[in-house]
């Protein structure tokens, strides 16, 4: 099985350096990985040249200053490098004239969006109108749309969010239990959680294996349950023990959307 971790940062101004997350990946056999740029970092240069350095094993996710009159150019710029993807605010909007300005530059250069948010902003009618705008543009949820931990029953506005299920463009990324589930106050002998939300198969309902992917949002996940019990609690929660279930979310969907350089 091919195993993809579509949610991983690198940098030397913030984070870590991709030797960093190359040790994770070869100690919990990750195959590949998506590099997402960290907010506020416009310069994608050092994520090109991880990418160069380790041929084959990384995508390359940007930012553009969206905010700046040559954001289009930049994003050009970027893709002919080999950027598979620009990531995006679900609200965020260009100026000028026409808000979408940047969202359809992406469409045009032929990229995926990746989009991280809080969960009211992916359940706003403002996003579901970009996602609706770009039906040939892959869209992809991060972090489970936002939902964290303390989200209770009845889920209201995750629901909404995943309704965003109903575009085909769009997928969804699964990050470790940590992200959703309180941390025990005693730990055991091995890794678990006293209570997880439903939140997976939820978002398994809604979008079927065939348009989810696991991301470890390495290195914050270091705080959390750490990189392999990201790796380890996606694989074994029940949502996924169908095994052509987690097939697709640990890698072949992510193969399916993602370009390797």
């Amino acid at each position: 099985m091919t195993i993809v971790d579509t949610h991983c940062h690198a940098g030397l101004n913030w984070f870590e350096p991709v030797e960093m997350i190359m040790a994770q990946m070869n100690m919990n056999g990750v195959d590949r990985a998506a590099l997402i740029q960290h907010r506020g970092t416009f310069d994608n240069g050092y994520l090109f040249e991880c990418a160069q350095r380790f041929p084959g094993r990384f995508a390359v996710v940007a930012i553009v200053d969206t905010s700046s009159e040559s954001a289009e150019a930049d994003l050009e710029r970027w893709a002919e490098m080999g950027a598979c993807g620009v990531r995006l605010a679900p609200l965020e909007r260009s100026g000028g004239g026409d808000p979408l300005a940047i969202w359809r530059k992406a469409s045009g250069l032929g990229l995926l969006v990746s989009s991280l948010g809080d969960v009211g902003q992916f359940a706003s009618r403002e996003f579901e109108a970009a996602v609706a705008a770009f039906p040939d543009m892959p869209i992809i949820i991060e972090h489970l749309a936002g939902v964290r931990q303390g989200a209770a029953p009845p889920y209201s506005t995750y629901k909404r969010a995943l309704g965003l299920a109903k575009y085909p463009n769009t997928y969804i990324k699964v990050p470790g239990l940590g992200e959703i589930s309180e941390r025990p106050a005693a730990l055991g002998s091995a890794f678990g959680f006293e209570y997880t939300p439903p939140l997976y198969e939820m978002a398994l309902d809604a979008f079927g294996p065939r348009r989810m992917m696991w991301g470890s949002d390495y290195p914050p996940v270091s705080g959390r349950e750490g990189y392999a019990n990201a790796l380890e609690g996606v694989r074994r929660h029940p949502a996924f023990s169908d095994p052509q279930t987690l097939a697709w979310v640990l890698g072949e969907t992510a193969m399916s959307v993602f370009t390797f350089l």
